[in-house]
């Protein structure tokens, strides 16, 4: 049986095709307590089909069967989450340029000093696990939204837009005190407490105003 704690704890995947180095940095970062695990190359990373923990990329730039660029490629087609810190020893300011337009948090050059690495390993994990928190309650708003009634939309649309519950009844042709039973209704089906929470909510899932 899968430990819920484990499959949420963040795992550091360290892709390079160097052993010593690959070993060295694994050791680096597991006595820091991470979780690592590390892979000869891309390909063998790629078919291991790691996604699903939260974490980051430690990613060589140069190796042989299919390059970090590449597979910073093939993951973002494949939709994956985790943020890429590239290191090479051949790297230039071109390739460290297209890399981070590509989606990659840094790019660091070997040899690399082992607190910058650890602190941009801190910054990556940080930001993911940050972005999947996020993730994860746009999702849970969009299914309560789903729960909503045609009124209770209308109603709650203006109500995170700053109308009045008078307002509301004259634009819809019915009473305040109906208002507030739809608005009453909408707030415990979406298990939030006032306008600004729904409103800010309905910006983040994309679902206009």
């Amino acid at each position: 049986m899968i430990d819920p704690a484990k499959h949420d704890k963040p795992l550091i995947r360290v892709i390079d095709d160097d052993d010593a180095m690959r070993h060295s940095w694994a050791f680096l970062i597991e006595g820091e307590g991470w979780d690592v695990m590390t892979y000869p190359d891309a390909v063998t990373y790629l078919s291991s089909n790691d996604f699903i923990r939260p974490g980051c990329l430690l990613l060589d730039v140069r190796m042989p069967h299919m390059s970090g660029l590449e597979l910073q490629l093939k993951l973002r087609e494949v939709g994956c989450d985790l943020p890429i810190i590239f290191i090479s020893g051949h790297g230039d300011i071109d390739m460290a340029v297209n890399t981070l337009k590509a989606g990659a948090v840094d790019f660091l050059q070997k040899p690399v000093d082992d607190q910058r690495l650890l602190q941009a390993i801190e910054n990556a994990v940080s930001n993911n696990l940050a972005q999947r928190r996020n993730n994860a309650e746009v999702a849970d708003f969009r299914t309560r939204l789903e729960q909503l009634t045609q009124r209770e939309r209308e109603v709650i649309r203006m109500v995170a837009q700053g109308y009045s519950n008078k307002e509301v009844a004259r634009e819809f042709g019915i009473s305040e005190k109906t208002v507030q039973v739809h608005r009453g209704s909408a707030y415990r089906k979406l298990d939030l407490h006032n306008a600004a929470e729904i409103a800010r909510l309905l910006l983040r899932s994309g679902d206009p105003l």
